[in-house]
């Protein structure tokens, strides 16, 4: 019998309006359509102070953070739709990320990354579409040990290609994601 792959999906924003909450979600749709299971998750849901050693030593792991890496556990793959701040990634996305990477108890720092596979994408009102901070994210997951898939989109002029309801109006753009969201789940089913 086999399984689904579990594929866990989330933005670098709490932002309500963002426009990679929007993508997020839809690559959600995507991941489910193209035969995975997947679970989006808001990093609003899961506040936590600016990383600092000091703070880690004298109040341990914040509770959210030991939660958060129990859900990146029970997923083998990664979405994430990251912002772009001055051509950089968020400073929400740096501090989750780093984190999930700390030691807990008998649990390694980096278990929660191992062995996982993802796919970044973007959005932006600008004309790059976020595409600046997506090689910073690449990097920063692959030096924690993701594997992260080639292919990405940057969504340029958001405000005009996402409707009332959070879809994408470009078709071009459209099957990008699925394309991205299907070569992910692919990818990942021939690992089990």
């Amino acid at each position: 019998m086999s399984h689904k792959p579990k594929v866990l999906v989330f933005a670098g924003s709490t932002r309500e309006a963002s426009f990679n909450k929007h993508l997020a979600r839809l690559a959600a749709k995507r991941v489910e359509a193209a035969g995975a299971e997947a679970t989006f998750i808001d990093l609003r849901d899961y506040p936590m102070p600016i990383y600092d050693g000091d703070t880690e030593d004298a109040e341990g792991i914040p509770d959210a953070a030991r939660q958060l890496k129990r859900v990146f556990m029970e997923h083998q793959g990664l979405v994430i739709a990251s912002p772009e701040y001055n051509g950089f990634i968020t400073p929400l996305l740096k501090n989750t990320i780093d984190w999930v990477s700390r030691p807990d108890g008998d649990l390694p720092g980096l278990a929660p990354y191992e062995n996982k596979i993802a796919s970044i994408v973007s959005s932006s009102p600008g004309g790059l579409g976020g595409l600046r901070g997506l090689p910073l994210l690449r990097q920063l997951l692959s030096n924690i040990g993701v594997t992260v898939l080639p292919d990405q989109l940057a969504i340029g002029g958001a405000s005009q290609v996402f409707d009332e309801s959070g879809n994408l109006t470009d078709e071009g753009h459209a099957n990008k994601l699925n394309a991205i969201c299907e070569r992910l789940v692919v990818t990942l089913q021939r690992q089990l």
